[in-house]
């Protein structure tokens, strides 16, 4: 991702393709903290009745040519259940630290979830229903898996315990595309679990796909999308590739920026078509997906806790989690120490990044923003007592280009600036973000 900040005119002739921007700030701004605060601290002044736990499974069958996620491939048999009780020491004093505390949504992600097997999976959701309190039959819960580590044990039992959605990282129905980028996967596999998924009948299934990959055409893109849609997978999401550094793909010398817009708006259309809302550049739901009837969840409002390496905590105030790495040694050595801590150790957040009144208007924008529904002007000023356009006159020149609008009384972005979501979103990261990202050293 890179760290200059982006020109206007870059956001029409430039890259579409700055950085995904799933959170703001991104983990390389994050920092050993100048005074370490205690969790009690950190939420004592916090809403907590509406909160998203999330648990992260750092572990992995392999690890994919494109991957950059926080996983191991193929640990130790032993280190499972280290790591596991390891989650149990850490949700134990999290626990103590937000009670009372309501929990609105639930996933657990990785690394890949059903590495583990059914008895750790078992483990997992204990943690989040018997150590957090969270009633998973009660609110929308959802955890990833991979084609080659589903098994009707597996999915049986996370149907069991409450979990309503599924999200299965196919990436590709063509064989030779996964194999060119550092993955193993057999189509077969593929048809094989989500034959299986949609025979238990979860509520909510989600297919995730990447365009861009080695050797991808438009019409080999528009064949995947086509396949997925067979299943009437209730979301679908579809990723860009990005190549980054310490990947099996970042290491090659090749330029991989050839047809990714125009397999984006491909597969945009073939969506539409078939009766699908966009809600981002990436997100997609179908018309039959039911309403969610869980309780109310605001990503700009509402705080999340985050279980496990790999996984994040947000306050208004604080972002924080463990150190990020991608590379095999650093993610091992974080790992490790990890499995270690005490719980004493767990009590304390280290390692994140402190939001002042500027980063929390800009987290805000950028979490609505890059959504299709856009910021509401009036929401906007009841949180932070101020309007969002003289707070961010950077927006006149979105709309003068015709990247955003504001006629119908939200500021959102047009057709062409939702598939510049990745341009636009970094245009907006602060000075401060952005020289602590270019002084990250990848690990």
């Amino acid at each position: 991702m890179s760290a200059a900040a982006p020109q206007v005119s870059e956001l029409l002739a430039g890259s579409p393709y700055r950085g995904y921007v799933y959170a703001y700030p991104h983990k390389t701004a994050y920092r050993p903290l100048d005074r370490p605060r205690s969790l009690d601290a950190v939420w004592a002044g916090e809403r907590k009745d509406a909160l998203f736990l999330y648990i992260h499974v750092p572990f992995c069958t392999m690890r994919c040519g494109f991957c950059n996620l926080f996983t191991q491939a193929n640990p130790k048999d032993s280190l499972v259940p280290l790591y596991l009780d390891a989650l149990w020491r850490q949700a134990e004093v999290l626990r103590d630290a937000v009670r009372p505390a309501a929990f609105a949504r639930f996933a657990v992600g990785g690394g890949t979830p059903t590495y583990l097997t059914e008895s750790g999976l078992d483990a997992v959701l204990d943690i989040a229903e018997r150590v957090m309190g969270a009633d998973l039959s009660a609110i929308p819960a959802c955890v990833e898996v991979s084609p080659d580590t589903v098994t009707p044990g597996k999915l049986s039992l996370l149907k069991r315990r409450g979990v309503d959605r599924i999200s299965i990282g196919v990436q590709s129905f063509l064989e030779a595309e996964v194999k060119a980028s550092g993955r193993s996967q057999r189509t077969s596999d593929v048809h094989a679990a989500l034959q299986m998924i949609r025979g238990l009948g979860f509520p909510v299934l989600n297919i995730d796909l990447i365009y861009g990959l080695p050797g991808q055409t438009v019409a080999t893109w528009s064949h995947s999308v086509r396949e997925a849609l067979r299943y009437r997978p209730e979301e679908l999401y579809l990723y860009p590739l990005y190549v980054r550094p310490l990947t099996g793909l970042g290491r090659s010398a090749r330029e991989w920026d050839d047809e990714r817009l125009a397999c984006y708006r491909a597969g945009r259309d073939l969506l539409l078509e078939a009766g699908y809302r966009q809600v981002s550049m990436r997100m997609f739901r179908a018309a039959h997906a039911a309403a969610d009837a869980g309780p109310v969840y605001c990503c700009q409002e509402d705080g999340m806790i985050g279980l496990g390496c790999g996984a994040r905590s947000y306050t208004r105030e604080l972002h924080f989690a463990t150190e990020y790495a991608v590379g095999a040694t650093g993610v091992r050595a974080i790992i490790a120490d990890y499995v270690q801590r005490e719980p004493a150790e767990f009590a304390v957040a280290g390692h994140g990044f402190e939001l002042d009144a500027d980063e929390q208007r800009r987290r805000y924008l950028l979490q609505s923003l890059l959504t299709v529904d856009g910021v509401d002007p009036e929401r906007y000023r009841r949180r932070f007592g101020s309007s969002v356009t003289d707070d961010f006159p950077e927006l006149d020149s979105l709309f003068e280009i015709g990247l955003a609008t504001s006629e119908d009384g939200s500021v959102r972005l047009t057709a062409a600036g939702l598939e510049r979501s990745d341009a636009i979103g970094p245009y907006f990261f602060s000075d401060a973000v952005r020289l602590r990202m270019r002084g990250y050293a990848a690990r």
